[in-house]
Protein backbone atom coordinates (compact mmCIF):
# COMPACT_ATOMS: atom_id res chain seq x y z
CA UNK A 1 0.00 0.00 0.00
CA UNK A 2 1.21 3.36 -1.22
CA UNK A 3 -0.12 6.56 0.76
CA UNK A 4 0.45 9.82 -1.01
CA UNK A 5 -2.72 11.82 0.08
CA UNK A 6 -3.32 14.47 2.53
CA UNK A 7 -2.67 18.22 2.96
CA UNK A 8 -0.01 18.94 0.66
CA UNK A 9 1.57 22.24 2.07
CA UNK A 10 1.15 24.53 4.86
CA UNK A 11 -2.84 25.11 6.29
CA UNK A 12 -4.17 25.85 9.41
CA UNK A 13 -3.16 22.95 11.80
CA UNK A 14 -6.94 21.92 12.15
CA UNK A 15 -7.00 21.52 8.30
CA UNK A 16 -3.74 19.49 8.74
CA UNK A 17 -4.73 17.18 11.42
CA UNK A 18 -8.27 16.41 9.40
CA UNK A 19 -6.24 15.73 6.28
CA UNK A 20 -2.95 14.32 6.95
CA UNK A 21 -2.49 12.93 10.27
CA UNK A 22 -6.37 11.36 10.70
CA UNK A 23 -6.55 10.56 7.23
CA UNK A 24 -2.56 8.40 7.68
CA UNK A 25 -4.14 7.25 10.79
CA UNK A 26 -7.19 5.33 8.64
CA UNK A 27 -5.33 4.21 6.14
CA UNK A 28 -2.70 2.62 8.83
CA UNK A 29 -5.96 0.88 10.67
CA UNK A 30 -7.39 -0.04 7.32
CA UNK A 31 -4.31 -1.95 6.16
CA UNK A 32 -3.60 -3.74 9.22
CA UNK A 33 -7.06 -5.10 9.63
CA UNK A 34 -7.31 -6.07 5.93
CA UNK A 35 -3.86 -7.71 6.38
CA UNK A 36 -1.83 -5.42 4.08
CA UNK A 37 1.95 -6.09 5.05
CA UNK A 38 3.96 -3.02 4.26
CA UNK A 39 2.16 0.38 3.90
CA UNK A 40 4.37 3.22 2.65
CA UNK A 41 3.55 6.61 3.83
CA UNK A 42 4.51 10.10 1.85
CA UNK A 43 6.34 12.21 4.69
CA UNK A 44 8.11 15.22 3.59
CA UNK A 45 11.81 16.61 3.89
CA UNK A 46 9.59 20.10 5.79
CA UNK A 47 10.20 17.61 9.01
CA UNK A 48 13.65 19.06 8.79
CA UNK A 49 13.46 22.29 7.62
CA UNK A 50 14.73 23.98 10.45
CA UNK A 51 18.53 22.17 10.51
CA UNK A 52 21.09 24.52 8.96
CA UNK A 53 22.39 24.19 5.25
CA UNK A 54 25.50 23.31 6.43
CA UNK A 55 24.52 20.32 8.07
CA UNK A 56 23.92 16.69 6.56
CA UNK A 57 20.82 15.32 8.16
CA UNK A 58 20.12 11.37 8.68
CA UNK A 59 16.72 10.00 9.15
CA UNK A 60 17.43 9.20 12.11
CA UNK A 61 17.77 13.01 13.23
CA UNK A 62 15.77 14.17 15.57
CA UNK A 63 12.92 16.48 14.15
CA UNK A 64 13.03 20.09 13.59
CA UNK A 65 10.16 20.83 11.49
CA UNK A 66 9.76 24.38 9.91
CA UNK A 67 6.02 24.69 10.00
CA UNK A 68 2.74 23.15 10.93
CA UNK A 69 3.18 21.11 7.70
CA UNK A 70 6.07 19.50 9.00
CA UNK A 71 4.42 19.18 12.28
CA UNK A 72 2.18 17.32 11.08
CA UNK A 73 4.58 15.11 9.09
CA UNK A 74 5.75 14.16 12.56
CA UNK A 75 2.65 12.64 13.31
CA UNK A 76 2.36 10.95 10.88
CA UNK A 77 5.78 9.14 10.95
CA UNK A 78 4.56 8.99 14.85
CA UNK A 79 1.36 6.89 13.50
CA UNK A 80 3.71 4.79 11.09
CA UNK A 81 6.33 3.82 13.95
CA UNK A 82 3.01 3.06 16.30
CA UNK A 83 1.69 0.73 13.73
CA UNK A 84 5.35 -0.63 13.48
CA UNK A 85 5.95 -1.33 16.72
CA UNK A 86 2.67 -2.15 18.42
CA UNK A 87 0.68 -4.27 15.21
CA UNK A 88 3.80 -5.69 13.26
CA UNK A 89 2.79 -4.00 9.90
CA UNK A 90 6.35 -2.83 8.03
CA UNK A 91 6.07 1.34 7.46
CA UNK A 92 8.10 3.22 5.15
CA UNK A 93 8.61 6.94 5.45
CA UNK A 94 9.28 8.43 2.24
CA UNK A 95 10.37 11.99 3.09
CA UNK A 96 9.91 13.40 -0.35
CA UNK A 97 12.11 16.31 -1.55
CA UNK A 98 11.32 19.06 -3.56
CA UNK A 99 9.76 16.83 -6.19
CA UNK A 100 9.35 18.98 -10.10
CA UNK A 101 9.96 18.16 -13.59
CA UNK A 102 13.26 20.79 -13.13
CA UNK A 103 14.83 22.57 -10.46
CA UNK A 104 13.65 26.18 -10.49
CA UNK A 105 15.02 27.86 -7.22
CA UNK A 106 18.11 27.83 -5.16
CA UNK A 107 16.92 25.35 -2.60
CA UNK A 108 16.52 23.16 -5.31
CA UNK A 109 20.42 22.45 -5.68
CA UNK A 110 20.13 20.45 -2.89
CA UNK A 111 16.36 18.99 -2.50
CA UNK A 112 15.42 18.55 -6.09
CA UNK A 113 14.18 14.83 -6.81
CA UNK A 114 13.08 14.03 -10.09
CA UNK A 115 10.17 11.95 -11.46
CA UNK A 116 12.63 9.35 -12.64
CA UNK A 117 14.00 9.11 -9.14
CA UNK A 118 10.91 9.41 -6.86
CA UNK A 119 9.48 6.38 -9.29
CA UNK A 120 12.75 4.60 -8.28
CA UNK A 121 12.56 5.20 -4.62
CA UNK A 122 8.85 3.89 -4.07
CA UNK A 123 9.65 1.00 -5.99
CA UNK A 124 12.35 0.40 -3.90
CA UNK A 125 10.29 1.53 -0.51
CA UNK A 126 7.42 -1.14 -1.71
CA UNK A 127 10.14 -3.88 -2.62
CA UNK A 128 13.10 -4.27 -0.16
CA UNK A 129 13.82 -6.31 2.34
CA UNK A 130 12.79 -5.41 5.95
CA UNK A 131 11.01 -5.74 9.04
CA UNK A 132 9.21 -2.88 11.43
CA UNK A 133 9.54 0.70 10.45
CA UNK A 134 12.17 2.97 8.43
CA UNK A 135 12.19 5.98 7.04
CA UNK A 136 14.23 7.23 3.57
CA UNK A 137 15.00 10.98 2.47
CA UNK A 138 14.10 10.53 -1.75
CA UNK A 139 16.25 12.98 -3.42
CA UNK A 140 18.05 12.96 -6.55
CA UNK A 141 21.78 12.87 -6.67
CA UNK A 142 22.48 16.26 -6.07
CA UNK A 143 25.64 17.13 -5.11
CA UNK A 144 24.69 19.50 -2.34
CA UNK A 145 22.14 17.99 -0.79
CA UNK A 146 20.90 18.35 2.97
CA UNK A 147 20.06 14.45 3.61
CA UNK A 148 21.94 11.28 3.71
CA UNK A 149 20.62 8.52 1.47
CA UNK A 150 19.10 5.30 3.48
CA UNK A 151 17.59 1.95 1.45
CA UNK A 152 18.78 0.32 -1.64
CA UNK A 153 17.77 2.99 -4.53
CA UNK A 154 20.66 4.78 -5.98
CA UNK A 155 19.05 8.13 -7.43
CA UNK A 156 20.32 9.02 -11.25
CA UNK A 157 19.24 12.40 -12.27
CA UNK A 158 21.23 15.72 -10.58
CA UNK A 159 20.09 19.53 -10.11
CA UNK A 160 23.41 20.84 -10.65
CA UNK A 161 23.91 22.08 -14.22
CA UNK A 162 20.37 22.50 -14.08
CA UNK A 163 20.19 25.47 -11.89
CA UNK A 164 23.54 26.43 -10.97
CA UNK A 165 22.54 30.86 -10.42
CA UNK A 166 19.94 29.94 -7.37
CA UNK A 167 22.55 28.70 -5.00
CA UNK A 168 22.35 29.99 -1.24
CA UNK A 169 25.14 29.26 0.91
CA UNK A 170 23.30 29.79 4.35
CA UNK A 171 19.99 29.89 5.87
CA UNK A 172 18.14 27.66 7.41
CA UNK A 173 17.26 23.98 4.59
CA UNK A 174 13.39 25.20 4.65
CA UNK A 175 14.35 28.17 2.70
CA UNK A 176 11.39 30.60 2.80
CA UNK A 177 9.16 27.32 4.20
CA UNK A 178 10.79 27.98 7.67
CA UNK A 179 10.14 32.24 7.25
CA UNK A 180 7.79 32.80 10.43
CA UNK A 181 5.70 34.65 8.01
CA UNK A 182 4.99 31.17 5.58
CA UNK A 183 2.88 30.05 8.75
CA UNK A 184 2.10 32.85 10.36
CA UNK A 185 -0.71 33.37 7.80
CA UNK A 186 -2.22 30.13 9.16
CA UNK A 187 -1.94 30.67 12.82
CA UNK A 188 -4.58 33.61 13.48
Amino acid sequence: MVHLAGVADEAPLDTLLRGSVLVAHHVLEASGRAGVRRVVLASSNRLTGCYPISETVSPDAPPRPDGLYGVSKVAVEALGRLYADKFGLEVVCVRIGSLEHEPFESRHLATWLSPRDCQGFFLDALTSPQAGFSVMYAVSANPRRFWSLAGGYEPVDAADGLAEDFFREDGPQGGDYASPEYTLRHLM
